[in-house]
């Protein structure tokens, strides 16, 4: 279970620490962080020692990058600015390695790819809470999988998916789209009897 978050003094200066390579800042930093960092790596690495090892590839670029991390900017909430910014650099390390064990996941027609609509509005994924979307996401291929987290959890455009997993705009969306498409029958599946007359 993650520590309690220390207040913006406590973690002014453990991030001082950290950026003067104190060994107990940076093993304290990684304590309190590291329940975080796993629950943001295995969202796209089911396999726990390969989310394990990404989270510890994670940490060294944070603490690589925390020099750039400029506490001052954030006064009034520095720890949620932290746990965003360490965030993107956990989602950038799985996804590097997704993609290192993953390489023919995103064989897709792409020209098919281009003409797959836009799923907008309200679905009855909407309805469920966090924990039930994320446990259904965990039984989509990995493709739909990494697809659909980033865009729909992690919040990035298709293009900057494009971009981070090398693939098109075009297959970015057509995996989004079959991975909401699978979610639906999956809801459907499990919950048939409570969302018969909902789901459609």
């Amino acid at each position: 279970m993650a520590a309690p978050a220390p207040d913006s003094a406590l973690l002014t200066d453990l991030l001082a620490g950290c950026r003067q390579l104190d060994r107990a800042c940076q093993r304290q930093f990684y304590r309190q962080y590291f329940a975080y960092a796993l629950s943001i790596c295995l969202r796209y690495l089911h396999d726990r020692d390969l989310a394990q090892e990404a989270v510890n590839d994670g940490f060294m670029k944070a603490f690589q990058e925390l020099p750039r991390f400029d506490a001052r900017r954030y006064p009034e909430d520095l720890a949620g600015s932290l746990r965003g910014w360490l965030r993107r650099i956990m989602v950038r390390t799985a996804i590097d390695q997704f993609r290192s064990n993953h390489r023919h996941a995103f064989q897709t027609d792409l020209e098919a790819a281009e003409h797959y609509p836009a799923d907008v509005g309200s679905t009855p994924l909407d309805a469920l809470s966090f924990e039930e979307l994320l446990r259904l996401i965990g039984l989509l291929p990995p493709a739909y999988r990494a697809v659909f987290n980033l865009f729909a959890i992690d919040g990035y455009s298709h293009e900057e998916i494009a971009e981070h997993l090398g693939i098109t705009t075009g297959t970015s969306k057509s995996n989004l789209f079959k991975a909401r498409t699978q979610l639906k029958t999956l809801l459907k599946q499990q919950h048939h009897h409570a969302y018969a007359g909902y789901v459609r």
